[in-house]
């Protein structure tokens, strides 16, 4: 039997720092993450990235469920490199 979230998230060296993604595209699952808890539902997510399935979002939400630690770890990392750049006067404007 196939394992549904392994067919959508990839973990390749040296793409995205190593971190889980969506199969084929550059979009972290703590990205997927990040935008639901910004309230973002998994068809907003599809309408901003129409080249994503619905399926690869659940995939990455369900992939996030089983490693949780890891992945919220990942995200308070990325939030405190953001804060660094940005106590440096680093803008993205």
């Amino acid at each position: 039997m196939p394992n549904t979230v392994v067919d959508h998230i990839e973990i390749t060296p040296g793409t995205c720092g190593g971190k889980p993604r969506i199969a084929g595209t550059r979009i972290r699952v703590q990205d997927i993450v990040v935008w639901t808890e910004e309230g973002l539902g998994p068809d907003d997510i599809i309408s901003e990235y129409p080249h994503i399935t619905l399926a690869d979002v659940h995939a990455a939400l369900a992939w996030y469920h089983d490693h949780r630690e890891d992945i919220d770890r990942q995200i308070a990392e990325s939030e405190r490199v953001i804060a660094d750049m940005q106590g440096l006067g680093v803008s993205w404007d």
